[in-house]
């Protein structure tokens, strides 16, 4: 009887998952929360107009919020695209 050579993958790579990033707005004293919400609105992918002023109130009255997280070359393009808006952004936060 021939028997194949079997592979035995270790648990812990085969889990592994891809790099993450989070993207956090940060308060500051000139962006108003009209601005705020809308860059929010029209970068995040699946973010709606409700979602986005939830989280710029969260920002105003907390100081930050996570605004997306996933794919890390996601999120550095998010990152990217609200900082050329003007919002203030916290460094990626790599998960």
């Amino acid at each position: 009887m021939y028997s194949s050579p079997s592979t035995v993958k270790d648990p812990k790579k085969a889990k592994a998952k891809y790099p993450e990033g989070r993207v956090i707005v940060l308060d500051d004293n000139f962006n108003t929360f009209q601005h705020v919400a809308n860059c929010l609105w029209t970068i995040i992918p699946a973010m709606c107009e409700k979602r986005a002023w939830d989280l710029t109130i969260k920002v105003d009255k907390v100081g930050s919020a996570e605004v997306w997280r996933g794919n890390l070359e996601q999120a550095e393009l998010y990152h990217e695209q609200l900082v050329s808006r003007g919002l203030t952004i916290a460094p990626i936060e790599k998960t």
